[in-house]
């Protein structure tokens, strides 16, 4: 349904929003709908997707709503579903099944009246022996091509009306040409007759062509929905009703939708965990496979987070509710997930421009064709034009063009999910297979991101309050490792403590008037702290162990030093020389010292880095990159990482980072494993393979067959196409390329 934000770069009242767009027939009803919904005062911009056949549009709601949106597309026949509640979805949902089961029916009963139409057409003998054949052949063809294939005539007016055509033009005017020549030539044989010509009928043309097409709309609708299968597996994770305890300890089962948050939820063996939250009692394994793609079941007790969509495998706990509805992780990867499917590659800015112009070129190529045949002349040149003109209309189809890039995207896109890759867009899934140079942070990316305090060396342990205090302001993973160890000696949270970030480098505070200082060596020799002996041979010492080093100050006078280890993730290394066998270039960059960046450095293989490295540094040196030629990705999780993640040209965050890191990223892997980073390069790969190739089969098919159709063949061998096969042809087109979209599925990554 509807999503939205804000976006303060088009505008600060900018809102952005995705909805489902109904009675799109082909790529080129995508784009006459984009064209309306672009034109309207206030929309910023607007890109409707076939494939998934949703509008992602940017507008500004003081100058415009969605229901003015919505109007203006029922003007040209087509629809916008605005009601974002969730009635609305299953309502929805409801109408695409009848749509389908519709379009079944229709389909079955064009071929029940279709087949006999073949069979006396292609029986020449049949035909002479039943006196009134042709009769016969009007009647069966009637149903289908004015009932059956209503659609196609009401669609093609209502693009007429507003001077534009789609494919349901195409297979209007050359069913409809096909039947109302074939009424006149049978009511009025005569007329060619005394002209010593044969009166032919294409009533089996006609009705066989619309056959084909219902056909080729339900395999293609069939297909498109297992492209989106990804997102109806997620949808389908949160269960619709919980049970909540009440305060005096009651039990109480109600809907997900009144579920507020503070709310505690029971969660029995077996079931779906409904919303995000903290486990308050009991403990469990949990499967979050389908959130971040890891098999393994993981742990959780008193205090552990837990999130929407998995699943409690044993045992029974209570959580309490803090995250509820749109904030769940699971409603913001849907949202991801969804936006990603709607959003176009670079590649398909062409094909818009070309499907924009195909429908009226074949009508070009068709009555080019017409009037060659006409000018030929030769026995039959009226009929065999005709035949043409048909035959062009029929083949021709925009929809192979329009379904190659968005199918592939989709399906690249949801299988990313489903490994825990969240890729938010489809120009950075396009991107990523043309990496060769990465820039890697350390913590939290190649380590574990849990620093824990190995060791503190005191010299004025009554500042301990302080240090506390200081460090309990600030939202560095450091930071939150030395208070949960100061933690153990019970310290006091002092009261007007006021904090200044120093970038790379730690913080500065003040209480009671004095000034203190947390941070690394470079910020202690900024303000002239003396160290003592001792300091300095715990320091020596520390640093050939490779950790990492905070120092305590105040007024020139250290107070504490402390030596923090963060473990390099077991599967950092592996990642690594995934990278460097794909020949891609890996750097390192992290504001630690010498010592443990080297340390780190040797561990996972990384042949080039940098230490104590300020955040815009890390943005400086992507830029450097990015000089030299390169297509660069920076992997990070924190806030530090920021401007780096916005600067490369693919950016990946580490999914237990901070939300400003996996907000500016355009990849977010949500487990935090780096080996999901080969993983999305080949995806990208893969799926750039297919939409190449979806694109070739589409490109060539009508290279191909337009010629073809317009009898190209026929001084050659006498080869003139039938508008029979030729809608099967078009069919098949479109089902083809959906088919290899689909294939990704069964990749390896």
């Amino acid at each position: 349904m509807k999503t939205h934000n804000t976006n303060t770069k088009e505008s600060t009242d900018a809102v952005k929003g995705t909805f489902p767009v109904l009675n799109l027939s082909c790529a080129s009803c995508a784009n006459s709908s984009q064209n309306i919904l672009r034109e309207q005062v206030g929309v910023i911009s607007a890109d409707v997707n076939y494939a998934n056949a949703s509008a992602q549009i940017k507008y500004i709601p003081s100058l415009v709503q969605p229901e003015q949106l919505k109007a203006a597309l029922q003007s040209i026949g087509y629809d916008l579903v605005i009601d974002e509640t969730e009635e609305a979805q299953d309502s929805l949902e409801e109408f695409q099944q009848q749509h389908f089961n519709s379009l079944k029916k229709k389909t079955v009963w064009a071929f029940v009246f279709s087949i006999p139409l073949v069979v006396l057409a292609m029986t020449p003998a049949l035909m002479h022996h039943l006196k009134y054949s042709s009769f016969l052949m009007w009647i069966l063809a009637t149903p289908v091509v004015l009932i059956f294939g209503r659609q196609f005539f009401i669609g093609a007016w209502k693009q007429a009306l507003h001077r534009s055509a789609n494919m349901d033009t195409l297979v209007a005017v050359s069913t409809g040409v096909a039947y109302l020549f074939s009424i006149f030539n049978l009511l009025f044989a005569s007329f060619w007759k005394n002209r010593g010509l044969e009166a032919h009928v294409y009533f089996e043309a006609s009705a066989v062509v619309i056959a084909f097409v219902l056909l080729g709309k339900v395999l293609e609708n069939r297909a498109k929905g297992n492209t989106s299968s990804a997102i109806k597996k997620l949808m389908k994770l949160q269960p619709k009703t919980i049970t909540i305890i009440e305060e005096d300890g009651r039990q109480e089962e109600i809907p997900i939708k009144n579920l507020q948050k503070g709310m505690t939820v029971l969660v029995k063996s077996g079931e779906k965990i409904a919303v995000d939250g903290r486990v308050v009692s009991g403990s469990s394994f949990v499967d979050e496979s389908m959130i971040n793609g890891e098999p393994l079941p993981v742990k959780k007790s008193v205090d552990a987070y837990v999130f929407a969509g998995t699943i409690n495998q044993k045992g029974s706990f209570r959580f309490k509710a803090e995250k509820v509805g749109g904030e769940t992780l699971l409603a913001q990867i849907i949202k991801t997930v969804q936006e990603a499917q709607g959003s176009k590659a670079p590649v398909q800015k062409l094909v818009d421009k070309i499907a924009g112009i195909f429908v009226p070129t074949v009508f070009v190529i068709a009555f080019i064709s017409l009037i060659l045949w006409l000018v030929s002349g030769g026995e039959n040149a009226f009929a065999h034009g005709l035949q043409a003109f048909i035959t062009v209309l029929v083949i021709a189809c925009p929809c192979a063009l329009g379904l190659a890039t968005p199918t592939a995207v989709m399906v690249g896109v949801g299988k990313g999910a489903e490994h825990g890759i969240l890729i938010k867009d489809a120009e950075s899934l396009e991107l990523a297979k043309k990496i060769n140079a990465v820039s890697l942070d350390k913590t939290g990316t190649l380590t574990e991101g849990k620093p824990k305090v190995s060791d503190i060396l005191w010299f004025n342990e009554n500042d301990k309050d302080v240090l506390y205090s200081l460090e309990k302001s600030s939202t560095h993973p450091l930071a939150e490792a030395v208070t949960e160890k100061l933690e153990e000696k019970k310290p006091l949270l002092l009261p007007d403590i006021q904090i200044e970030n120093i970038a790379g480098k730690g913080i500065q505070g003040s209480y009671q008037s004095k000034k203190y200082w947390v941070g690394n060596l470079s910020l202690m020799t900024e303000n002239n702290v003396s160290f003592p002996e001792k300091a300095k041979r715990w320091t020596d010492e520390k640093l050939s162990q490779a950790q990492t080093l905070i120092f305590f100050a105040g007024e020139n006078e250290l107070l504490c030093a402390i030596s923090v280890s963060d473990p390099v993730k077991p599967t950092s290394r592996e990642a690594v020389r995934q990278l460097q066998e794909m020949n891609i270039d890996v750097f390192m960059q992290t504001g630690d010292n010498e010592q443990t960046a080297r340390s780190v450095a040797q561990q996972t293989g990384i042949r080039r880095y940098k230490a104590q490295v300020l955040p815009q540094s890390k943005a400086d040196f992507v830029k450097e990159l990015q000089k030299q030629g390169k297509i660069v990705a920076m992997i990070g999780d924190g806030i530090n990482d920021s401007s780096a993640l916005a600067q490369a040209d693919v950016s990946f965050a580490m999914g237990h980072g901070s939300d400003i890191a996996m907000d500016t990223a355009k990849i977010t892997i949500i487990s935090g494993d780096l080996l999901k980073v080969p993983q999305a390069v080949k995806l990208s790969a893969q799926t750039v393979r297919t939409i190449r190739q979806n694109l070739f089969w589409a490109f060539i098919y009508n290279i191909i067959a337009i010629p073809v159709a317009t009898g190209i063949l026929y001084p050659i061998n006498g080869f003139l196409l039938n508008p029979m096969i030729a809608g099967a042809a078009m069919a098949l087109s479109s089902v083809s390329v959906v088919s290899n979209s689909l294939l990704l599925k069964w990749k390896k990554i």
